[in-house]
């Protein structure tokens, strides 16, 4: 009976670092999820989205805008006319990441401080370089 409940602990494991593995190969790199935040706010078009996710280039938000709509995060909608204007907006399906962003800002924030409280406590000339950093 103990083996049994060994094999079944390591295959949760195992199941739970597939999943988060599946998670990661979606949200990957320092972009992705900052778009998705950014049009947490309202559809957006490419340049609005470029001037509100700081320091992305245009090539590689082009490149995640396509990679977030493939993976059903992002809908790219084509408005008529002249000129031809394209907007960008969050599908229901991004909705399903409320938790996850929740959680991930938490943390950072938590980290952030924790960060912070521990420079306090080092040599001052460093501690005003970092915090100017991370801040």
């Amino acid at each position: 009976m103990l083996q049994l409940q060994v094999i079944s602990a390591e295959w949760e494991a195992c199941s739970a670092l597939s999943a988060v593995q599946d998670a990661l190969y979606v949200l990957n790199g320092k972009w992705k999820l900052p778009i998705i935040v950014a049009l947490s706010s309202g559809n957006k078009r490419f340049n609005e989205l470029q001037k509100t996710v700081k320091g992305i280039a245009a090539k590689v938000l082009s490149h995640e805008l396509k990679e977030l709509e493939l993976n059903g995060f992002v809908l790219r909608k084509v408005h008529s006319g002249t000129p031809v204007m394209v907007e960008y907006e969050l599908t229901d399906y991004s909705n399903s990441l409320g938790e996850v962003v929740k959680a991930l800002r938490d943390w950072g924030m938590m980290h952030r401080e924790k960060i912070r409280s521990q420079l306090k406590k080092k040599a001052p000339a460093t501690q005003g370089e970092i915090l100017r950093k991370i801040s």
